[in-house]
């Protein structure tokens, strides 16, 4: 028993022992800075696709992955690619593929040029024509030849006519019983006076000038041809006289241009006529004379349109003294406008046309709100000038319009979604609103895809 006892009590005091021990080592081992563990590798998480778009840009998309009619793959649209509040979000790399470009808006002068082509005419006003209010006979011919330059009171012809020479005798004969009778009673120089004067307006009435007539009061008798004279200075355009020939009261004998001036008859285009008007000076290139520009001004504007061309012809007046125009050269003009119509001259908020998508009963722009962010923007247009279209509504002063490239949101982001309803992407096709019907894709905008 003695001995059991001891045993036990040895047992014990192991027991003691080592839980003591433990304890001391724990906190030794406590006290020691802990080894760290190899972290866990982070797996990235996976981007949540929304759905597959038609890689042509079209507005088609599906659900689940699939193929075109000829064997493309569907491209997915991610959920961070896309942005909120009617914005369409486009990656930076296609951006850059696709080389977008932007432009301020800025408030400008919309000053239109109108361009025309026309044609060189002779001057309608400075047309003069010879005949005679007589019959008779083209004793001799000094001009016979058409072209030929004549000038002002240059002998023509000289024709013969029995009536005129019998109306010089019946006017000879009253003017010298007027002399001779001038001690004769009232009655008689009463009588001489009035056939005087019936032979002499006779004589006038046929356009003979006063210096004939006086030629034929100091000759004293009748001459048996008579001189035609050019009325002006220019050229013969036609002529029918020749020598010899026979002539009836009117009939045309020379038709004489003045090509001091010309006309030349300009096309305007029937949209353009608004920003014409009389007075107008004109910038004028013609073809004949490469590098040489004239100028002059619209003298008339003709009252109707050629149904054909749907052009109206404008008149413009130049002075021609070295004769270098002819008629029935061609020409093309340019005419300033000035100040659209309705803006007194004032600046307006413009954009490049380029800029413009026109679906046919609206018009849209693309605001460029940060790199690769843009809105659609619907406004409402004005007059358009020289590449420019007034903005009445829908943008502001500063703001950056896609000018180029434009069409990257049809085939990126599927631009009639976002115009139409502005909805979000989650219905996917079932929801998407039909493709825009004038908005059309070129054929650059698929480099990338």
């Amino acid at each position: 028993m003695k001995r059991s006892g001891i045993w036990v009590a040895l047992a014990l005091a192991g027991i003691a022992a080592a839980a003591g021990g433990g304890y001391w080592w724990g906190l030794k081992q406590a006290s020691q800075p802990s080894v760290e563990m190899p972290a866990a590798i982070t797996v990235p998480a996976e981007r949540k696709i929304l759905y597959y778009r038609n890689p042509m840009g079209l507005p088609d998309t599906s659900p689940v992955p699939k193929q075109d009619s000829m064997g493309m793959d569907y491209t997915p649209v991610y959920a961070d690619e896309t942005a909120s509040n009617n914005q369409v979000k486009i990656s930076t790399d296609k951006v850059q593929k696709l080389g977008v470009k932007t432009e301020q808006v800025l408030s400008r002068k919309m000053v239109n040029t109108v361009r025309a082509v026309g044609q060189f005419q002779f001057n309608e006003q400075r047309l003069s024509t010879v005949t005679t209010k007589f019959e008779g006979y083209i004793e001799k011919l000094y001009v016979n030849s058409t072209g030929q330059p004549v000038r002002r009171g240059q002998p023509l012809m000289e024709v013969y006519s029995p009536e005129l020479v019998s109306a010089q005798e019946e006017y000879l004969i009253a003017w010298n019983g007027r002399q001779s009778l001038s001690n004769g009673t009232s009655e008689s120089l009463v009588g001489v006076g009035q056939l005087a004067d019936s032979a002499l307006k006779r004589l006038r009435n046929w356009d003979i000038s006063d210096a004939q007539l006086q030629r034929l009061k100091k000759d004293g008798k009748a001459t048996r041809t008579l001189t035609m004279y050019s009325p002006a200075n220019g050229v013969v355009l036609e002529k029918a006289a020749v020598q010899g020939m026979r002539f009836m009261p009117g009939e045309l004998l020379f038709k004489i241009a003045d090509m001091s001036t010309v006309w030349l008859l300009a096309d305007v285009f029937e949209q353009d006529i608004a920003l014409v008007h009389v007075g107008q000076t004109v910038n004028i290139t013609v073809n004949a004379y490469p590098g040489k520009e004239l100028k002059g001004k619209i003298d008339y504007i003709y009252p109707t349109v050629t149904s054909e061309t749907r052009t109206a012809k404008v008149r413009v007046v130049l002075a021609n003294p070295d004769g270098i125009l002819k008629p029935d050269m061609y020409a093309s003009i340019q005419l300033m406008s000035g100040p659209v119509s309705g803006h007194d001259g004032a600046n307006v908020l413009a954009v490049p046309d380029s800029a413009v998508i026109d679906s046919g009963t609206r018009q849209v722009v693309l605001v460029q709100l940060t790199e690769g962010l843009y809105e659609p923007r619907e406004v409402r247009l004005g007059t358009r000038s020289d590449g420019y279209v007034e903005v009445a509504e829908g943008l502001s002063e500063g703001e950056n319009v896609v000018v180029r490239a434009n069409f990257l949101i049809d085939a990126e982001s599927n631009l009639k979604a976002a115009l139409g309803s502005f909805g979000e992407h989650s219905s996917h096709a079932s929801s998407l609103p039909e493709p825009a019907e004038a908005t059309p894709t070129p054929v650059t905008g698929h480099e990338g895809h």
